[in-house]
């Protein structure tokens, strides 16, 4: 973990982007997860990690217990990040999500109290473990209360809702109520909320006063709530234009992000906030030769208006150095 001395340098050293006005704005940085690069994915201490580094956004994704709370993972299923198939051993199920069969331990399954037991873990090999056993899963309302204490925007996204909808749990009315409750269903709140499923968002268009993000998987895969519209059809000019009668920006996968991309998501008067930055050697392409701030400049050279990254502190060093200067 980094030491909190360090934090309060490196934050100490970011300097906000100087040029005024909102054809300048800095792109944001957006701590995927929270800080995941560093502590496990969707625990408290990871988004606050990420809020002392200081990122724009942290990400929770949102998924539901059997008791309709919504809970932060990245998949219901929770064996990968938790210890929940040594604690209850005997609630592996099967189970058909989005058309694949999935074999594991289903958030749906848990009560909040059983899953309150649960501790989280590393769900990469490659990265440390030195964190696993120590953390709860958090609730959303558990976030936001985090949020409310800091001047942070929060990034949620909505994991399988057409799923979660089909076994009666829908995940849009705890998700409204929460923001309700914490005075963030507002224009002007520092809250965007995302989905790579369709219907979802533009039933969310009329009943939250946020801004919505289409998600974008690659080209040639379908959102789970579509039968016949691909991604790649949603990238296009006409699917562009589409999406923004409902959404106020995409999120793509970084292989989808070039100039002409950027333009066409621009002329619809989208923002474009690309998917996901890495700085551990297993992610980082070797073109940037070991230097996250390469992959950076890259993007934010291309036009991008925000980016998720496991590694916050690089994400923000970059925006502060060089590649923005460049990129203007």
């Amino acid at each position: 973990m980094i030491p909190r001395l360090a934090i309060a340098a490196l934050v100490g050293a970011l300097s906000s982007c100087a040029i005024p006005g909102p054809a300048d704005e800095c792109p944001l940085v957006i701590a995927h997860r929270g800080a995941s690069g560093h502590l496990p994915e969707h625990t408290i201490e990871a988004y606050r990690l990420a809020i002392e580094m200081g990122a724009d956004y942290i990400e929770p994704d949102l998924v539901i217990s059997k008791d309709g709370v919504l809970i932060a993972r990245h998949e219901n299923e929770m064996s990968e990040t938790t210890d929940v198939a040594a604690k209850f051993p005997d609630r592996k199920a099967r189970k058909t999500i989005d058309g694949r069969t999935v074999e594991g331990w289903f958030s749906e399954d848990f009560t909040l109290a059983e899953i309150k037991t649960l501790r989280a873990r590393e769900r990469l090999s490659s990265r440390s473990h030195a964190n696993d056993g120590k953390y709860e899963v958090p609730t959303f309302t558990e976030i936001l209360a985090l949020v409310g204490r800091h001047d942070i925007g929060v990034y949620p996204e909505t994991k399988y809702p057409s799923y979660f909808r089909a076994l009666g749990l829908p995940l849009e009315p705890p998700l409204i109520a929460a923001l309700d409750a914490a005075s963030l269903n507002r224009s002007g709140a520092k809250v965007f909320v995302q989905s790579f499923e369709v219907s979802n968002l533009q039933s969310l268009k009329n009943r939250l006063k946020v801004p919505l993000v289409q998600l974008l998987g690659d080209p040639d895969e379908r959102p789970s709530d579509q039968a016949v519209m691909t991604y790649g059809d949603m990238t296009g000019e006409q699917g562009l234009q589409d999406i923004a009668r409902y959404a106020a920006g995409v999120g793509p996968p970084k292989a989808a992000v070039s100039s002409e991309f950027v333009a066409r998501a621009h002329a619809a008067g989208l923002k474009i906030h690309p998917y996901t930055f890495r700085s551990d050697p297993p992610f980082l392409a070797p073109v940037y030769g070991g230097d996250p701030a390469e992959e950076y400049c890259k993007f934010f050279a291309l036009g991008v208006d925000g980016v998720f990254s496991d590694f916050p502190d690089d994400a923000l060093k970059a925006r502060a150095s060089r590649c923005w200067s460049q990129a203007k």
